[in-house]
C-alpha cells in the first residue's frame, strides 16, 4: 500500500503543482521517521509554508504511534488505495479543492486517520476541538478490527447501493449519513468501555451537525447504508442486522416511557423506505422490505413486504436481501392481483361492514 512518508510533508507545494504524485525518491526509510518527524515539526519555516499552502484547520495534524493493529489491518488496502487515486484524480480536475483533498485524505496513512480528520473537523466546536476529537477516533479505531472492517463495508455498500456516491472518495468526504454511522461505531465502542458521558457528547454533535440521532448503545452491523441519513432516529436498545438498508427519516423507537428492551430488532438484508416508523421491541424478518411512510407495529415475516398506516403484509419478496437491490417499488402485476384481491373480499354492494358504533 503506497503511504506517504513525513518527507513528503516538505515537498508540499511541490507535490500539488505536479498533480499530487509522489515520487519515489521522496520515501524515506521506517528507521528514521521518528527521529526526521521530531525535526520537522519543530521547524517553523516548515510550518509558515504549510500555512501558506493549507487552510488553518488542516495543520498539526496528530500523528499517531505506531499501532502494530492499525497498521497490520491496512496493508494492501483496496479501499485505501481507490481513496487515494480518486482523490489525486479530483485534485487535477479541481485545483481550487487540492489542499482540501491532500490535507483530508492524502496527507494520512490509512484510511481511519482520513476518517478521523474527516470526522473531527465536521464535529467540532468552540469547546469541542478538532484535535481533542482526532485524538479519540484514533486512539478507537486504530485498535478495534471490527470497526476498521466495518467502515470499509460500509462505504462499500454507499458505493454500490446509491446511485448518487460518485466514489468512494465522495462518501468519505462528503456523505453524512456514512460520516453518522462511523461516529456510532466509535461512540458504540466508548459506551462499552464505560465511558458514556464521552459516547453521549459524540451522540449529541451528531445531531446537531447531521440531524441523525443514533443512540450509543444501539448495535448496528456491518455494510450498512444510511441514505441521505436526514431524520434517521434509532434507539438504545435496537439492534440492526448486516446489509441492511434505511433510507431518509428511518424511526426505530419505542412506545413510550418502558425500561428495558424496547426498540425494534431488524434482521439481515432488510430494506426499510423514507419516513417510516418502527415501535416497540418488534422484529423486522431477514429480508423484508418496508414501504415509505409505513407503521409498523408488529412483527413482519422475513421476505415479506409490508405497507400502510399500519402496517400489513401485502405480499413477498423474492430477492434474499432486497437491501442490497434498492428496489422500492413492486411490479404493476403484483399490484393488480392486490386490487382483485381486495375487490374480491369487499361486500356486496361495495358498502363497507360497520359496528354498531356507527365506526368502520
Amino acid at each position: 500500500m503506497a503511504c506517504l512518508s513525513d518527507e513528503s510533508w516538505v515537498a508540499l507545494p511541490k507535490m500539488l503543482s505536479d498533480g499530487l504524485s509522489l515520487p519515489e525518491d521522496d520515501r524515506r526509510d521506517d528507521d528514521d521517521d521518528d527521529d526526521y518527524q521530531a525535526g520537522f515539526f519543530r521547524s517553523e519555516s516548515t510550518a509558515y509554508r504549510l500555512e501558506k499552502v493549507f487552510p488553518v484547520y488542516a495543520l498539526g495534524i496528530p500523528k499517531p504511534e505506531s499501532d502494530p493493529v492499525g497498521l497490520a489491518s491496512v496493508s494492501g488496502d483496496p479501499i485505501w488505495d481507490a481513496v487515494r487515486e480518486e482523490a489525486k484524480l479530483e485534485a487535477e480536475k479541481e485545483p481550487i479543492l487540492s489542499s482540501f483533498l491532500y490535507a483530508s485524505i492524502l496527507a494520512h496513512d490509512c484510511l481511519e486517520q482520513a476518517l478521523g480528520f474527516v470526522l473531527a473537523n465536521r464535529l467540532q466546536n468552540p469547546t469541542l476541538l478538532a484535535t481533542q476529537l482526532m485524538d479519540i477516533f484514533y486512539d478507537v479505531m486504530l485498535h478495534d478490527r471490527d470497526i476498521q472492517r466495518s467502515v470499509r463495508l460500509d462505504v462499500q455498500a454507499f458505493k454500490d447501493r446509491d446511485p448518487a456516491c460518485l466514489s468512494y472518495c465522495s462518501a468519505l468526504l462528503y456523505l453524512k449519513g456514512y460520516h453518522s454511522l462511523q461516529v456510532h461505531r466509535v461512540a458504540h465502542s466508548l459506551w462499552n468501555q464505560g465511558r458514556k458521558v464521552l459516547a453521549l457528547a459524540l451522540q449529541s454533535r451528531v445531531s446537531e451537525v447531521f440531524g441523525v440521532d443514533i443512540h450509543p448503545a444501539a448495535k448496528i452491523g456491518e455494510g450498512i447504508l444510511l441514505d441521505h441519513g436526514t431524520g434517521v432516529v434509532i434507539g438504545e436498545t435496537a439492534v440492526v442486522g448486516n446489509r441492511v438498508s434505511l433510507m431518509h427519516g428511518v424511526t426505530l423507537g419505542g412506545t413510550g416511557k418502558g425500561i428495558g428492551d424496547r426498540h425494534p430488532k431488524v434482521g439481515d438484508g432488510a430494506l426499510i423506505g423514507a419516513s417510516v416508523t418502527v415501535l416497540g421491541n418488534i422484529k423486522i424478518g431477514r429480508g423484508a422490505m418496508i414501504a415509505a411512510g409505513s407503521l409498523v407495529l408488529k412483527d413482519v415475516p422475513p421476505h415479506s413486504m409490508v405497507a400502510g398506516i399500519p402496517a400489513k403484509v401485502i405480499g413477498y419478496v423474492d430477492e434474499i436481501d432486497p437491501s442490497l437491490t434498492m428496489k422500492h417499488d413492486a411490479t404493476k402485476d403484483f399490484f393488480e392481483n392486490v386490487a382483485v384481491r381486495c375487490r374480491d373480499t369487499r361486500p356486496a354492494g361495495g358498502q363497507s361492514s360497520r359496528r354498531s358504533d356507527g365506526s368502520t
